[in-house]
């Protein structure tokens, strides 16, 4: 119901959004009286800055205090980069009254009347001076205001000395959700970069995070032997041969196949001249292709290789694709049918009735918009599928399945006795349209599964996806036997033998799937479902917890409640803490980038890391740092607030901090990428993904590049 409720906030925002700018009635920005707790304070003392608002009647302004994931904006923040200061702790909301909101069922905090805020700082010159911003909301009866970047700034003179701090000087944060009520204990700011590494003493600016205003430079790539992080290559030809029978799968629907016949007829009206029949039928072909690979084209410039990410990983594209899965299926299901505008097709129709190489053209385009009420969720899927990949694979898949397409349509043409081979049109070709209904049934939980994990709503955890999939294709085999059916289903007199063998692959699949609510890996489907580690009732789980925890740990892994490592291996989250325990244990660092919705991540995790001799050497030899790149959720402490050296924007969660040190450090924003490094944070052999020496999902190069690792470390710590 929140999810609900939460959509239906952001359609009311986007809706008020349009409007507010109508609105006469919206007040002045409130105006903000900065003061300082002390002033006449001494280098190296810890003071309070106290912001003050005066709010009109009847309106109410939201504090720092905010519960909800998605609702009304709380205040932040933002302050300027100085290096006579630095930040202690967060900023703090004073006498806010929390309430539960019953919109959002969660709580808020609000100010009426008056607001304050506090922020602790420690003076580090005696020639002090803090600005920045505020940004909130305040709300009255009538309407609800955004507050953007009022700006604030205020100084004093301290007496004593300056001091020369050894930490990052103060940067550009945004303060967490937080109030007086919930108060975080102050942290020095000596304490807050305890975690500054050999190779940043030695090298400022190797660090991933900007050291301050002045700071430039750019980030240093490490490199093993000259080679830094390599992208692995993707497969346009397994993308190519997925695409092309995507296409042949189309062909066999309700809405193309009884086409091909009709069609062809077009090009057999010119039987004196037969050159020039067939290389219109050539071209014909072709044009079909054209269309679709113009499809493909279009979807990579519009969405491109950098969007691939947030696709793939963001709560709204997600939602998105699983509500147009439901739909397709519902359509395949015979609820109702997906056709473009009819005038569309009548115009194409008009064009292609002109002959000759320009009405070929408009009867591929024809043929196209026709068949789309079919063809457009398969269509669909393999853009969808190859949405994340390179610029290219939309365009190679549109290809393939533009070539699958129009082969029959062309052989036929070319060859008009072949159409005597073709089986009659029948109750088989709606029963291929059901199945493709319930697949993409099955699929659509994908999406959902995707930000279920990147968001930690687990409300799809690996038993329940693994029963709705249980119960999908249970119905899939029952409806093959002809014990179910739909409203435009034939009667089925009597079972045919690819029928049935159909049906005996279905349940035999659901066969598959029942020991896995058990705990049973389902290797052959790695990737595709949620991790092991969602699954409540896990029986070797269970055998693992009972021998105890395996794996080099130092001190308890921080969001270790929210993250898991699989095979039961134990390790960090946080890529200081990682390195910090990789000095102390003197032990190199396994780092592997890894990302919630991450296909390939899985398929490693199953099908390499599960090998014993790869599990042996990760849990004795190394220190496992497992850095998710796509968390949506998790919250930095707010001591560890930063600006990254390589997006130069406030880091405030730890999936944005893994991006950044992959990025920086490394070069790469593909996962899943695999680094060795030794304690100064060198590389040990170059990062891998999943292809190794050209070998994909291979254990015995894996294990190889880990055994590689450790001796280069051997080496350099003798």
């Amino acid at each position: 119901m929140k999810l609900f409720k939460s959509i239906g906030f952001l359609l009311i925002t986007l809706c008020f959004s349009t409007s507010i700018t109508a609105q006469p009635v919206e007040p002045a920005p409130p105006k903000i009286k900065l003061t300082f707790s002390n002033n006449s304070p001494k280098t190296g003392d810890v003071i309070e800055v106290i912001f003050q608002f005066n709010l009109p009647n009847g309106f109410h302004l939201y504090s720092t205090y905010n519960k909800c994931d998605v609702g009304p904006l709380p205040s932040v923040f933002t302050f300027k980069p100085n290096s006579s200061y630095s930040l202690v702790g967060p900023t703090k909301s004073v006498g806010d009254k929390i309430i539960m909101d019953e919109t959002f069922e969660c709580e808020v905090g609000e100010f009426f009347t008056k607001a304050e805020f506090r922020q602790k700082i420690k003076i580090l010159k005696s020639d002090f001076s803090i600005s920045g911003h505020y940004d909130g909301q305040w709300c009255s009866e009538a309407a609800c205001y955004p507050i953007n970047e009022i700006p604030f700034s205020g100084n004093i003179k301290a007496s004593g000395l300056d001091i020369k701090s050894d930490v990052e000087p103060t940067i550009n944060i945004e303060n967490p959700i937080d109030s007086a009520n919930s108060v975080l204990p102050s942290v020095e700011p000596s304490k807050v970069d305890s975690s500054v590494n050999d190779t940043a003493k030695d090298c400022p600016t190797c660090s991933y995070k900007l050291n301050g205003e002045n700071d430039v430079a750019p980030c240093v790539i490490k490199k093993f032997n000259g080679q830094s992080a390599a992208s692995d290559k993707t497969d346009f030809w397994s993308l190519f041969v997925l695409a092309f029978l995507s296409g042949l799968v189309g062909l066999l629907t309700p809405c193309v196949f009884p086409m091909i016949p009709m069609t062809v007829s077009f090009f057999m009206k010119d039987d004196k001249n037969k050159t020039k029949a067939k290389f219109t039928a050539l071209f014909f072909g072709f044009s079909i292709i054209f269309i679709y690979t113009i499809l493909g084209t279009l979807t990579a410039f519009i969405f491109g290789a950098d969007a691939g990410n947030v696709l793939s990983t963001h709560w709204i594209p997600n939602i998105l694709f699983f509500i147009i899965f439901i739909i397709f299926a519902f359509s395949f299901f015979g609820a109702f049918e997906i056709v473009l505008p009819s005038s569309l097709v009548n115009k194409a129709d008009k064009e292609a009735d002109k002959g000759g190489l320009y009405g070929a053209f408009f009867m591929a385009l024809t043929l196209a918009i026709v068949s789309f009420s079919c063809t457009g969720p398969i269509v669909g899927s393999v853009l969808v599928g190859v949405s994340g990949g390179e610029w290219l694979g939309p365009v190679i898949a549109m290809f393939g399945f533009g070539l699958a397409f129009a082969l029959p349509f062309t052989l036929f043409a070319l060859f008009p006795s072949m159409l005597n081979t073709l089986p009659k049109s029948g109750g088989w070709l709606n029963a291929v349209k059901v199945c493709l209904g319930f697949l993409e049934l099955a699929f659509a939980l994908k999406f959902l599964s995707v930000i279920d994990q990147t968001y930690h709503w687990h409300l799809l955890d690996r038993e329940v996806y693994l029963v709705l999939w249980i119960a999908i294709f249970s119905l899939m085999g029952i409806y093959l036997l002809g014990k179910l059916k739909f409203a435009h289903d034939s009667d089925l007199k009597f079972l045919k033998v690819p029928r049935l063998l159909f049906a005996i692959i279905t349940f035999s699949f659901v066969m598959y799937l029942i020991p896995g609510l058990w705990g049973a890996p389902l290797k052959f489907l790695s990737g595709y479902l949620p991790p092991m580690s969602t699954q409540d009732f896990d029986i070797n789980r269970n055998i693992r917890e009972a021998n105890g925890i395996t794996g080099n740990i130092c001190q308890k892994p921080s969001y270790a409640n929210e993250l898991h490592l699989p095979h039961g291996l134990s390790g960090y989250y946080d890529y200081d803490e990682a390195i910090a325990c990789s000095k102390e244990l003197k032990k190199p660092l396994f780092i592997d980038f890894t990302g919630h919705g991450c296909v390939n991540c899985r398929k490693m995790e199953e099908k390499v890391w599960s090998d014993p001799r790869v599990l042996n050497i990760l849990k004795n030899e190394y220190v496992i740092a497992s850095l998710y790149v796509d968390d949506k959720k998790i919250k930095l402490d707010p001591s560890e607030y930063f600006i990254g050296r390589q997006s130069r924007k406030n880091i405030t969660t730890l999936g944005k901090k893994n991006t950044e040190i992959e990025a920086c450090y490394f070069g790469a924003n593909s996962q899943p990428l695999y680094c060795l490094l030794d304690k100064k944070q060198n590389l040990l052999q170059a990062p891998v993904g999943t292809e190794i020496n050209g070998k994909s999902f291979n254990s015995d190069e894996f294990l190889k590049f880990l055994e590689e690792g450790l001796k280069e470390y051997k080496k350099r710590n003798p």
